[in-house]
């Protein structure tokens, strides 16, 4: 059973089926995808591991990124040639419904507007009672797989700690913004303790004219006249008075560090779930695509073997650790902390002193190496830095 057809739910219920699993796929809304709680962007390398881009679920191609300073100044980044793809901009109502579709076909059973809660029998979780139109029953399973977004109730029910600090929990709002002058292939990304304190702005194109627009600021930072939907106002205002707000979007991001166990018996945790959002930009549909699939392929193959144990499962948690993913992770989280320790008269300094960038590839590495080749500063006040370039 999965629980959650996000990103990460529909990927783990699809390769649980291609391997011989029988998997049910519960999702609690109506309808999939809806409401969106993503900015929707993500690199061309992480997206074409898991999947081919469809233009039917693309909304912009993105060949340039902007990181914008405090004082208004900043670097460009493009590809060598300056006209390859850096990255997209998804529409996740159609994309999420893609991957279930592609699960459906796999042989996953879906019920949506399904309300599904931890069946805790002994000391484990033995599977789920759905409640759907008026009715409730009991599903039993083999493994649960956990893909019920930051929320998460059955890992709270397994016994897994889940707590996130305040100043790790974004407070994010975004706007999809019609009728501006934008860029259609640029991100921007804006910087700034006095306009959105230890966190950032964006503007991801999903058009010609239209653009998701957000901000996310840490818990601690949030506060009556001073929430995240205050300071993406006080922007609009400044940048796009003019232009017109077709949707709203708001909700929490953790940008702590992983679970610190993702497995439990009978049970593996994935994507959000698991706190595997990027600690720096809260950025996490790779992050799901990657954990839903090793969790899926998990499953099976325990199920196959008749071990569901928490030992048997334990080759998700060290698989995923030990990856280009839990590798990132760990050093975005370094990151992180480094970067939001700046008050704006530094972060001017960094990000002014980078050149603009061509690169074949756009990697935190990569943008990190340019920082410290400009700012060996930053390498003498922050050591563990040189740790973490490649």
């Amino acid at each position: 059973m999965v629980v959650g057809a996000g990103p990460a739910g529909a990927m783990a219920a699809k390769e649980a089926a291609a391997r011989g699993a029988s998997v049910l796929l519960v999702e609690k809304r109506p309808a999939v995808g809806s409401p969106v709680r993503c900015a929707e962007g993500i690199v061309t390398k992480d997206l074409l591991e898991f999947v081919t881009p469809d233009p039917k679920w693309v909304s912009a191609v993105i060949k340039r990124a902007k990181f914008t300073g405090p004082d208004g100044t900043g670097f460009l980044i493009s590809g060598k040639s300056g006209d390859e793809v850096l990255g997209y901009t998804l529409d996740r109502k159609i994309f999420d419904r893609e991957l279930v579709m592609r699960a459906a076909d796999a042989g996953v059973e879906v019920a949506v507007h399904a309300r599904a809660v931890p069946f805790v029998e002994g000391n484990r979780i033995a599977g789920a009672v759905i409640h759907q139109h008026g009715v409730s029953h009991t599903v039993r399973a083999k493994v649960v797989i956990a893909a019920d977004g930051i929320e998460s109730k059955f890992t709270k029910a397994a016994g897994i700690d889940t707590t996130v600090p305040l100043a790790d929990l974004d407070s994010c709002a975004q706007y999809l913004v019609t009728d501006i002058d934008i860029d259609p292939e640029m991100n921007v990304f804006f910087w700034s303790n006095a306009e959105c304190p230890h966190g950032y702005i964006w503007i991801f194109p999903k058009g010609q004219r239209t653009a998701n627009i957000g901000i996310g600021i840490p818990g601690t930072m949030s506060g009556d006249g001073h929430r995240a939907k205050d300071y993406l106002d006080r922007y609009m205002e400044k940048h796009f008075p003019n232009g017109k707000v077709t949707e709203l979007v708001v909700g929490g991001v953790s940008t702590c560090r992983p679970l610190s166990c993702t497995v439990a018996d009978s049970l593996i945790v994935c994507g959000d779930a698991a706190r595997m959002s990027d600690p720096f930009t809260g950025g996490g549909i790779y992050q799901a695509l990657f954990s839903g699939q090793l969790a899926g392929r998990t499953a099976a193959e325990t199920v196959a073997a008749g071990d569901c144990s928490k030992s048997a499962l334990m080759v998700y948690d060290g698989a995923w650790r030990s990856s280009r993913m839990g590798k990132f992770l760990s050093r975005s989280y370094l990151i992180k902390d480094v970067f939001f320790r700046m008050d704006d008269t530094m972060l001017a300094e960094v990000i002014k002193s980078v050149p603009d960038l061509h690169l074949s590839e756009v990697t935190v590495p990569s943008v990190l190496a340019a920082m410290l080749k400009n700012n060996p500063w930053i390498a003498v006040k922050f050591p563990k830095l040189l740790l973490h370039r490649k």
